[in-house]
């Protein structure tokens, strides 16, 4: 596995920040499952769209980090959009006091968040860590009903290009096809003929790639559970 920036996410924010309103249209009709999650994970409640505040802020918050987010950077950007959202809907939370007591606020972060800019990345790059080490122990639990352990995804990883991008487009259709992710799941097994059979690639490489696949694929069918790696994984 070798990392790399979603390219697809990036050369979208790139068009926006150059004025394409279109794609700014797009990309935030794209991702409102994903403010939604955020701020209902911070609200601690199901959240409707037309119906709560928190959910304007948190799409006004999402387009802010569209626009302020520096592409020559390393961090993933749904982690900084993230960070952006929950610290606007912590303002407007501080702004109502009638929820302060409903709504748990780490000011120790909140008040470095806004010192400066030092501070600000200090902050981000924290909560950077402390997700990315989420997800991998997810990960790691996910792939252990596979018999998979990251040990075995270090000496099976494929090493020329080419044989990689075949297991990765496997991997691509495996996570697209819902009957094809259900033999995966429910049998614990890669679906060797049927993956033969659509991708076109001999049983004999699929066997051998088998861990690879599988935990390819499960990022890529879980991507909202797997943000930094998604954003750091070579898929393309």
């Amino acid at each position: 596995m070798y990392l790399a920036a979603d390219q697809s996410l990036f050369f979208s924010i790139k068009k926006i920040q150059d004025g394409d309103q279109n794609a700014l249209e797009s990309l935030i009709e794209q991702y409102k499952p994903f403010v939604m999650k955020i701020t209902s994970q911070f609200c601690k409640r199901m959240v409707v769209w037309g119906h709560d505040e928190e959910l304007s802020i948190g799409l006004v918050a999402f387009n802010s980090a569209i626009n302020t987010y520096d592409l020559k950077k390393k961090t993933p950007f749904l982690s900084y959009c993230r960070v952006v959202i929950e610290n606007r809907l912590k303002d407007y939370v501080r702004s109502q006091a009638k929820y302060q007591t409903a709504v748990h606020l780490d000011n120790h972060y909140v008040n470095n968040y806004f010192e400066g800019k030092v501070a600000q990345e200090d902050y981000l790059n924290k909560k950077v860590e402390d997700e990315r080490r989420q997800e991998m122990e997810h990960l790691e639990e996910i792939l252990s009903d596979f018999s998979i352990s990251f040990e075995d995804l270090v000496e099976v990883s494929p090493k020329h290009r080419d044989s990689r991008q075949t297991l990765v487009n496997v991997a691509h259709t495996l996570s697209q096809r819902e009957e094809l992710w259900h033999m995966l799941t429910a049998r614990r097994q890669l679906p060797l003929n049927e993956l033969e059979r659509v991708c076109g690639v001999k049983r004999k490489t699929l066997e051998r790639g088998r861990k690879f696949i599988i935990a390819t694929a499960v990022i890529l069918y879980n991507l909202d559970q797997f943000i930094h790696l998604n954003s750091y994984i070579n898929f393309s």
